[in-house]
């Protein structure tokens, strides 16, 4: 008997098994009511000090703790908890024997600033090189926060947990990182490398360093009270984004190893497309061909055109410049018909998970593909003019919904697109 595959010839690709971690809660259900239900997990920041930061809340995992406490340490256990929910629903393989790779989305990792003064006081130095931590580490004394430098750390304590195969790829694509290594997921299975694949996006940097960064960049909302009202993309008196934590976890399969084994199928990965632009380090092009680009490509590989889209889950950032952009993109492709489909921002209620966004909101898409139900963008009160989307606003929407775009335009230009359905096309 022939196996399935696409219209192109392809192996069809599906989900097996999803896990997620958002600032709303832990697991599927929790995330799901609250998302349905229009709740935000943004608030005011308790971790550290914010009395001389313009940007003073954040989307924070604050049930979830780690010692010692630093961000590559929180990204690794987020992960840990999206990954095993995921392979548990999945049930594929044995405990601690993943049939597959891993592909990791994860922040670019740097020694955080207690950190380094902590290393200053065992050494007598202020000015700690990069030099210094391998010395010292090497010495023994600095290795439990050593080891949480290394870029590929988290993706080396997920191999030895869930016993994944091959060489785990470790990728930093900016905001569009989650769907980045969902998208290389499938370009391996598709190629007939493995028959399951697990991709992981992941970010728990929320830091006053990073807080600092963004802010000099002009990227972050500055309206903090109340903080859950900060978050408004497509809304008029958007002023930037919210930084946020959480991860996101699929078990990606061949459809014919997923039935041969009786897998519950959640979805198709039906398309993915990428385009970089290098017009900007935060800015995307003014002509929009990047992100026009990535959209008409993501619609080629799944063999579809933009009728055959009823729901949008979009990048939807918050911030003045993205969501311009996003529009003008969305509508340059889709004609009359962006003014038409259904746009929700999940950013709205959980804040921008950066690395883990893609990975984040792709699962938040097969939801809507299983429930039929569109959770909202809350906070849109006043609408941008200049951005006529039919945005779902405030209330979640019950609608019929067969394939979801979800976007992910990222800083420098990175752009990834991904198109999901319910069933094999």
């Amino acid at each position: 008997m022939t196996a399935p595959r696409d219209k192109f010839g392809r192996p069809i690709v599906v989900v097996t098994g999803m896990g997620i971690v958002t600032s709303l809660g832990a697991g599927k259900a929790e995330n799901w009511a609250k998302l349905t239900a229009g709740e935000s997990g943004i608030r005011t920041i308790t971790r550290f000090p914010i009395d001389a930061l313009k940007t003073t809340m954040a989307g924070t995992v604050d049930f979830v703790s780690v010692d010692p406490f630093t961000s590559t340490g929180l990204t690794e256990r987020l992960a840990t908890m999206a990954t095993g929910e995921a392979l548990e629903q999945s049930g594929i393989g044995s405990k601690g024997d993943f049939p597959g790779p891993l592909f990791l989305a994860v922040a670019p990792v740097e020694v955080e600033w207690p950190q380094r003064m902590e290393l200053g006081r065992a050494i007598g130095k202020t000015d700690i090189t990069y030099d210094d931590m391998l010395r010292v580490s090497s010495g023994g004394r600095f290795t439990p926060y050593h080891e949480r430098f290394m870029f590929g750390s988290v993706a080396a304590h997920l191999v030895e947990t869930f016993g994944t195969k091959g060489s785990p790829i470790s990728l930093s694509t900016a905001c569009a990182s989650g769907a980045t290594a969902i998208q290389l997921g499938v370009e391996a299975i598709r190629r007939g490398e493995t028959e399951a694949a697990l991709c992981v996006g992941t970010e728990g940097s929320v830091n006053p360093e990073a807080l600092v960064r963004f802010s000099l960049l002009s990227a972050l909302s500055t309206q903090n009270d109340p903080p859950q009202g900060a978050s408004k993309p497509f809304s008029k008196h958007r002023d930037g984004f919210v930084m946020a934590e959480g991860a996101g976890a699929l078990v990606l399969e061949s459809y014919e190893a997923a039935v041969a084994r009786g897998a519950p199928i959640l979805g198709v990965v039906a398309g993915c497309g990428e385009l970089t632009d290098t017009f900007h380090r935060t800015r995307s092009s003014p002509d929009g061909k990047p992100i026009i680009g990535c959209i008409q490509k993501t619609l080629a590989d799944a063999g579809m055109t933009p009728d055959d889209i009823d729901h949008i889950n979009a990048h939807g950032t918050s911030t003045p410049e993205n969501d311009k952009m996003e529009y003008l993109g969305v509508s340059a492709v889709f004609g009359e018909r962006a003014k038409q489909i259904p746009v929700s921002s999940n950013k709205s209620m959980v804040g921008h998970t950066i690395s883990a966004a893609g990975a984040v909101e792709a699962i938040i898409s097969l939801l809507t593909l299983e429930h039929q139900r569109i959770p909202p963008t809350i906070n849109y009160d006043i609408p941008d003019p200049a951005i006529p989307f039919d945005v779902v606003g405030n209330t979640a929407r019950d609608q019929r919904v067969t394939a979801v775009m979800s976007n992910s335009f990222g800083f420098g230009g990175q752009n990834a697109s991904l198109i999901l359905t319910r069933e094999p096309a």
